[in-house]
């Protein structure tokens, strides 16, 4: 009743207005009840009526049906031959940010504003109007645009009134951010996320705040909170929808998580990509809306043209298509969008592409009427035909999802809009024109925005010019020079069956009379899927692009490697002619002579080979989507977790250098950064399958140039700190902080036992993981170059009375190791890197070495996608500077960066009891000759050099058979659809400043 009340309100506003000015023409009264017959009515998606009415009155449906019988009053509309269907719904249809009035209370931060709604700034636009009635839509979505937290969600009808039918369906989230140039928080996907969860979780104690307060009748307890807060709050509280943004399938994985952690409804705008991840997906989100925006057709007729797209394109331009049929198969309900079309015939064209692609008319239907109906809260009043729902129809001169069918009018609570009124006869096909001086054949084709033509006459051919046809009249000019006549021509005429006759005049404006006749009528209609020849999906690997593979490989139930030199990296040292023997992902046996335990073993004969610990990476920035949030000195609450990126190819390439296992680190932009990730190098798996859930957790710091912006250029000296001396004073400054809230928590705890319920402290994610340091549940990882900020960083640990995990980079740590060493940190620095900057100038390739000898737990880290796939020949350098053994030159990528990550008792050595993560190399390990030929993890194959050939000639295969099939695919459309060609998508990731070589 309420919703009805604002539109009825807005209705009258409108008419009011409307009556201001005078009247200066005839009054034009349309009427009140109308009765649409004769028509074939699509009730609902698998209920058609033929020869059927429709009666409407007041701007509702009163009944549609067969033997009906219209009272004197309506206004009949004979529709024979006609379509009819409820109204589509236009499930997201984005509209500006509105601003704040001054009365309200924003966000500290500029991209949060729930409090708004998307009705605050709409404004009917009659182009925009236009465009959705042509493709059929009637009433819309609206959702805001800009910012993170977007604001509520609205439902309107799409006419000039723009009725309110709903005001408030879910909350719209967006993973945006401004970029590294942007110095506002955040700049970076990680921080982005990061905010998501810290207002969630404040919108949940605002709550919980007032309650209790109200409950102690203590206005004093009250909280004083941003409106934003408070919408986010309440969303959660009212159980509304969160409607999440994301350009890929990784990012709908990533608001899953974000639901799944804070218990939300998820609704999630579609992105074209979740075939690759389907099911992953189908199990988590509520409600999608999907746009069927395909990629444009790639260019690949110039073989240098072709090399710009990577096969994972071509392959999701034929995929595309697919996607909505696979999301129908995995059950996953979803509403038809046009958004990302700029014009209505691209939405139609890629609808019937869709259709040849499995996806039903009927379920195609049910996209655009009752499937959104149903999820925004409008069943009972549009979607279907039927008694008592608005006026919302669709008219079309045939069945809307055959290739040639118009759509005629729309209707909206009863007013009638219309869009085309396309030509009576179907005019496609080759006509013999003939005129006093010229015999031709003209040529008219249709195409979704109308027609285009041609006239040929022997081996010349015209472009028709102005083509127009309307009704049973045909309109268009040609160039007539290469035709004999000279000038451009005019030419008019009028279609009867299968005749055209009229008259075309000359440059001096003479008429001349012409003909045109043809033998029969073209057959309209695309008909079924079936019948043009159903596309057939291609099979999906992980991930979906080259090297992907069909499945997590299979856990061996035991392996027996035979007959090689084993480098233990544990009490064992290395192992002649040795044998390892593996159960189900563990290591039972390191020695000789070992026998397998079944006839179902895999034995790997590795005579003249080497074997060793699987390779640690203890300072990489490989899968991840983004690296810094550098705006503010203290980003401790974003997570590398968070942003994941199980498709990175590094992870393949990394794994054929024998990588199983790497640290990953959050950039060097600020003091203290964000939590980092150790992950498993299990390629083809998603987030979770990579996060190994045996290492304890750890956050990166950073001291020197970086920190404090001294490398940043002119325009970075506003964030504090800005010298070394405030780099320390900031540490003490965060710790103390976190000593404060730890105690805040502990006193509000303790007083809840006792006394009455007191309003609980704010939950501060970025507090919550100083104190997981300060307790020793979290370990620093700090980026660090200069002997006296080395030392400086042990002091204020001993002082808040925690350790630090390694020291990063530490390239002066050979002029402190025994302080290091001391203090108990690990030194994980570069084989020989030096003179990049200027706080690098005493590097030394001794560096590690030095510490070592003196009892630092030493490794060599990579800092670099490239750099990680020839660790074990970074190890060898230590042998030469220096003089290492060749045994401790080894333990420097595989046991001593384990022991770092405090991951030691499950990996880093081939020991009984350790998981099975083992390298098989064809050299000595050391050797630059040295190719890694089997990458083994817990006891399964991800990488051989047998299954890697085997994967590049698939994919060879399959990037041939792609560039085959867009070379046949000769759509005369192609080009006007595609006049404006999408760029194609670059591999580089974005970069987001300080931290891949630091």
């Amino acid at each position: 009743m309420r919703m009805r009340m604002i539109a009825l309100t807005i209705i009258l506003s409108s008419v009011l207005l409307a009556q201001t000015a005078p009247v200066t023409e005839l009054h034009q009264a349309e009427p009140r009840s109308w009765a649409l017959l004769n028509a074939t009515v699509h009730v609902e998606p698998g209920n058609t009526l033929e020869n059927a009415i429709i009666l409407i009155r007041d701007g509702k449906i009163v009944d549609a049906g067969r033997n009906l019988t219209p009272d004197k009053d309506y206004t009949r509309i004979d529709l024979k031959g006609a379509h009819v269907y409820a109204g589509f719904i236009e499930s997201w249809l984005p509209v500006p940010a509105s601003k704040s009035s001054p009365s309200v209370r924003d966000s500290w931060n500029e991209k949060i504003h729930a409090q708004h709604s998307a009705l605050d700034a709409y404004k009917v636009v009659p182009k925009q109007l236009e465009q959705l009635h042509k493709s059929g839509f009637t009433t819309a979505h609206l959702v805001p645009k800009d910012g993170i937290y977007r604001g509520s969600t609205a439902m309107v009808q799409l006419n000039p009134q723009a009725e309110v039918l709903h005001t408030s369906i879910a909350q719209s989230v967006d993973f945006a951010y401004g970029g590294w140039e942007s110095d506002e928080y955040p700049n970076a996907l990680l921080g982005t996320i990061a905010l998501i969860r810290q207002t969630l979780a404040d919108g949940e104690w605002y709550l919980e705040a007032q309650r209790i307060a109200r409950s102690n009748r203590d206005q004093n307890d009250l909280v004083k909170v941003d409106d934003a807060l408070s919408a986010v709050g309440q969303a959660r509280k009212s159980d509304l929808p969160f409607l999440f943004q994301s350009r890929d399938e990784i990012g709908t994985l990533q608001a899953i998580a974000i639901a799944e952690e804070f218990d939300l409804r998820l609704w999630t705008l579609g992105n074209g990509y979740e075939y690759r991840r389907v099911e992953a997906l189908a199990q988590d989100i509520e409600f999608m809306i999907l746009p069927i925006d395909f990629p444009a057709k790639p260019i690949v007729a110039d073989p240098f043209d072709a090399m710009r797209y990577m096969t994972e394109e071509l392959k999701h331009w034929y995929q595309a298509s697919l996607n909505p049929a696979i999301l129908v198969e995995a059950r996953i309900p979803f509403a038809l969008s046009s958004n990302g079309h700029k014009k209505s015939s691209d939405f139609r064209d890629h609808l019937l592409e869709s259709l040849q692609s499995g996806f039903s008319a009927e379920r195609a239907l049910a996209a655009l009427t009752t499937i959104p109906a149903e999820n925004l809260g409008l069943q009972g009043q549009v979607g279907k035909i039927k008694r008592g729902y608005f006026a919302n129809l669709v008219v079309t001169n045939e069945d809307y999802f055959k290739e040639d069918s118009d759509v005629l009018s729309v209707w909206i609570s009863g007013q009638r809009h219309h869009v085309n009124r396309p030509p009576l006869v179907d005019a496609r096909g080759e006509w013999e024109l003939s005129a006093e001086e010229l015999k031709a054949d003209l040529i008219l084709k249709k195409t979704s925005w109308g027609y285009r033509g041609k006239l040929k006459s022997g081996e010349v051919t015209v472009k028709l010019d102005n083509l127009l046809l309307e009704d049973t009249h045909i309109h268009f000019t040609a160039v007539g020079d290469s035709l004999g006549i000279p000038g451009i021509l005019r030419f008019r005429g009028q279609m009867q069956d299968y005749r055209i006759g009229g008259t075309y005049l000359d440059t001096q404006e003479n008429q001349h009379p012409w003909t045109a006749s043809r033998e029969e009528a073209v057959s309209t209609g695309m008909g079924s899927s079936e019948e043009a020849g159903q596309k057939k999906s291609l099979p999906v690997v992980y991930p979906d692009g080259a090297f992907g593979i069909e499945r997590t490989p299979p856990q061996a139930g035991s392996i027996l490697v035979q007959n090689a030199t084993i480098w233990t990296s544990g009490p064992q040292g290395v192992l002649e002619k040795a044998d390892l023997l593996v159960e189900k992902g563990i290591i039972k046996q390191v020695g000789r002579s070992l026998t397998a335990p079944s006839s179902e073993t895999i034995v790997i004969d590795a005579a003249g080979k080497h074997l060793t610990p699987g390779i640690i990476d203890c300072h990489s920035h490989t899968a991840a989507l983004s690296i810094n949030e550098g705006t503010q000195s203290n980003t401790a609450e974003v997570r590398i977790s968070d942003v994941l990126d199980p498709d990175d190819i590094n992870i393949y390439r990394q794994l054929a250098g024998g990588v199983t296992l790497i640290n990953i680190l959050h950039g060097s932009a600020n003091v203290i950064g964000g939590q980092n990730a150790v992950i498993k190098m299990k390629w083809g798996g998603l987030h979770e399958d990579l996060l190994y859930d045996n290492a304890p957790q750890g956050i990166k710091f950073a001291l020197g140039e970086n920190v404090k912006q001294s490398n940043w250029g002119d325009d970075m000296t506003t964030r504090y700190p800005q010298t070394r001396l405030g780099v320390e004073q900031w540490l003490r400054d965060q710790f103390t902080a976190a000593e404060d809230y730890r105690e805040e928590w502990e006193k509000y705890r303790k007083q809840s036992r006792l006394f009455r319920k007191k309003v609980p402290p704010r939950r501060i994610l970025e507090m919550e993981a100083l104190v997981e340091i300060l307790e020793g549940k979290r370990w620093i990882h700090c980026h660090s170059y200069r002997q006296d900020e080395i030392l400086m960083l042990t002091r204020v640990a001993e002082d808040f009375g925690f350790t630090i995990g390694t020291f990063q980079h530490v390239l002066e740590g050979y002029k402190v190791a025994d302080r290091i060493a001391e203090h108990g940190a690990g030194a994980s620095s570069f084989s020989d890197w030096w003179a990049y900057k200027y706080e690098v100038i005493d590097a030394i390739p001794y560096s590690g070495t030095l510490m070592h000898d003196v009892g630092v737990s030493v490794s060599f880290n990579s800092d670099s996608d490239e750099l990680a796939r020839w660790l074990n020949t970074e190890a060898a350098k230590a042998v030469k500077y220096g003089g290492m053994s060749e045994e401790d030159a080894l333990d420097l990528v595989t046991i001593n960066p384990a022991q770092q990550l405090k991951v030691d008792k499950w990996v880093g050595s081939l020991e009984v009891g350790k998981e099975a993560d083992f390298a098989i190399w064809s050299h000595h390990p050391l050797s630059t000759m040295a190719v890694c030929e089997q990458t083994w993890i817990e006891g399964r194959q991800y990488f051989s050099l047998e299954r890697d050939r085997e994967l590049q000639q698939r994919d060879e295969a399959l990037r041939q058979d792609l560039i085959q099939q867009i070379l046949r695919d000769t759509d005369d459309e192609w080009e006007d659809r595609h006049k404006e060609e999408k760029e194609p998508y670059s591999c580089m990731d974005e970069f987001e400043g300080i931290g891949g070589a630091e």
